[in-house]
């Protein structure tokens, strides 16, 4: 435990952001290799890296997932271990979430699996949403294609170590809507004779937000967010001729994400054509929604009961999470894991991974895999 530890430390001290893991790549393959893995997989959809580890006898193959990525937000926790590099935090916990694998590392190796294979994979760019599609089309992932998929979160505000599990919907799907709004520039004293994007952006700003206001997680929830506007140039003398609204569309499940999308772009487009713009939009930050298989958490469930770990009927979260793109090749299934009911939450600057879960999912991911592998 000591030594996973200081590993996850030494992992937050240096975070890489999404598509720009190598170092943090180089370092899970360097603690890998000491587990003497059948294979190791490195460049998987970018940096990704995968340790098989293979059985004797013909079984499934089970596939545990982390992430590799840490967060552009300044780090303000003041932990002797605090992110070294400006700007750049592990303030997801992804960092624990590898020790938590490297720990499987260590006990694959020591005993491996009677049958089947056991695959840790380190996913890169998990927090744009990018990572589990370009890990799913590179033509290596062929060779590791799983029959069940798990894989874990930490939750802040849920006791330390208990653990929320449910079937169906978990994550919800969502994506970046960036729109640009083009007119004509002008001398602010004669504004008339330019084309301001002034009035689309005030109108736009509350008609997307119309469009989705949360309520309760059905499948029917829907949330638009505004999360930036600009407008024109940090200037007195010039009435503006440009504009970016940049807006979240998120839906419980991803058959309502195409009714969103239409009516957002609708929205822009006819604003646009009522205030004299040109309007065009593109998508960044793309999640499908993620969903558990009855099958997979059946196997988590007996895991945790097996193990002694407190956990009960979870609630889907807002949050979106790529791992649910793995839904369409294995049985998969993710659960929470209680990060303290006063651990700062998610993506905030002085958030820091509590050492303490990486055993308990360490325990419940070793239990999941021996149950259907030997």
């Amino acid at each position: 435990m000591a030594g996973l530890t200081a590993w996850r430390r030494s992992l937050h001290a240096r975070p890489d952001l999404s598509g720009a893991e190598g170092a943090t790549a180089a370092a899970v393959v360097e603690r890998l290799s000491a587990t003497t893995p059948d294979r190791i997989l490195t460049g998987l959809g970018g940096h990704g890296v995968a340790a098989v580890y293979d059985g004797d006898e013909p079984g499934p193959t089970v596939m545990i997932r982390a992430e590799l990525d840490g967060l552009p937000i300044e780090e303000t926790g003041r932990a002797a271990h605090r992110s070294v590099i400006p700007g750049h935090g592990h303030l997801c916990g992804h960092d624990g979430h590898m020790a938590i694998l490297a720990g499987l590392g260590l006990g694959f190796g020591r005993q491996r699996p009677v049958r089947g294979r056991a695959i840790l994979l380190f996913q890169p760019a998990e927090e744009t949403g990018a990572g589990a599609a370009a890990v799913l089309a590179d033509p290596r992932f062929a060779e590791l294609r799983p029959d069940f998929a798990f894989a874990l979160h930490n939750n802040p505000g849920s006791p330390l170590g208990a653990v929320e599990l449910r079937t169906g919907p978990v994550n919800c799907a969502s994506r970046g809507l960036r729109i640009v709004l083009e007119g004509k520039t002008a001398h602010a004293s004669q504004p008339e004779t330019g084309v301001s994007p002034m009035a689309a952006v005030a109108a736009l700003m509350p008609a997307l937000t119309a469009l989705g206001r949360g309520g309760a997680l059905d499948e029917s929830f829907s949330l638009v967010t505004v999360t930036h506007a600009a407008m024109g140039e940090p200037a007195f003398g010039i009435a503006p001729g440009r504009a970016e609204v940049w807006a979240t569309l998120r839906t419980m499940v991803d058959d309502r994400m195409a009714a969103m999308v239409a009516a957002a772009e609708g929205l822009v487009r006819d604003t646009a054509a009522r205030t004299g713009l040109t309007a065009r939009m593109d998508y960044h930050d793309v999640f499908a929604h993620c969903e558990n298989h009855p099958e997979a958490v059946a196997l988590l469930r007996a895991a945790l009961d097996a193990e002694g770990v407190s956990h009960r009927e979870g609630r889907p979260f807002r949050a979106s999470e790529d791992f649910g793109r793995f839904a369409t090749v294995a049985r998969s299934a993710m659960f929470y894991l209680g990060a303290g009911e006063h651990c700062p939450a998610l993506h905030n600057p002085d958030y820091d991974f509590p050492d303490a879960l990486i055993p308990i999912g360490a325990a419940v991911f070793m239990r999941a895999a021996r149950n259907l592998l030997g």
